[in-house]
C-alpha cells in the first residue's frame, strides 16, 4: 500500500467490528493483537462468508504471511470498520491489502497471502477459475 494513508472508499469489501472493553491494555488503548483478529473479520468475509465457496473442494485456505503497519491507537468504546481488496491474484494465492479505520481515520494498514492448500496433501493447489476471477473482481476501486 501507499505511504499515504487510504480511504474506506478505496476498498470494496467492508466489515465491522465492535470494540469490548476486554480488547484494551495497561495504556487504554485497543491492543495491538486485537488489530489482528479484526483484519480477520475481514478476509473471512472475503472468503468464506460471501455466499460463493472460492476454495476448490478438498481445499482451504491458510494465510501464509501478515504485514501490519500501525498508524494510530485505537480507543475504547467505539467500532472499527475493516476494508479488504485483492491486490494480486496468483496461481494459488491471493494477496490481500486490508485497512482498519476508527471514527473515517485510518489506524493500521495491512497486507497478507492466502494460499490455497489441499487438506489432503496440507499443499498449495491451484485455484479455480471462477474463483480467480471472481477474486480478480475485486481489486481497487476504480
Amino acid at each position: 500500500m501507499t505511504a499515504t494513508a487510504p480511504c474506506l472508499a478505496d476498498f470494496p469489501l467492508r466489515a465491522h467490528e465492535k470494540l469490548r472493553y476486554a480488547d484494551t491494555d495497561r495504556q487504554g488503548h485497543v491492543n495491538n493483537a486485537v488489530f489482528a483478529t479484526m483484519l480477520e473479520t475481514g478476509r473471512v468475509e472475503l472468503l468464506l462468508a460471501s455466499g460463493e465457496l472460492l476454495c476448490e473442494p478438498g481445499c482451504a485456505f491458510v494465510i501464509a504471511s501478515l504485514q501490519v503497519d500501525f498508524r494510530g491507537e485505537i480507543t475504547w468504546p467505539g467500532r472499527v470498520e475493516i476494508g479488504t481488496r485483492v491486490a494480486v491474484v496468483g496461481r494459488s494465492s491471493v494477496t490481500l491489502e486490508q485497512a482498519l479505520f476508527q471514527h473515517e481515520r485510518c489506524v493500521a494498514t495491512a497486507r497478507s497471502v492466502i494460499v490455497q492448500v489441499s487438506e489432503a496433501t496440507r499443499r498449495s493447489e491451484p485455484l479455480g477459475a471462477a474463483a480467480a476471477r471472481r477474486l480478480g473482481e475485486l481489486g481497487p476501486a476504480r
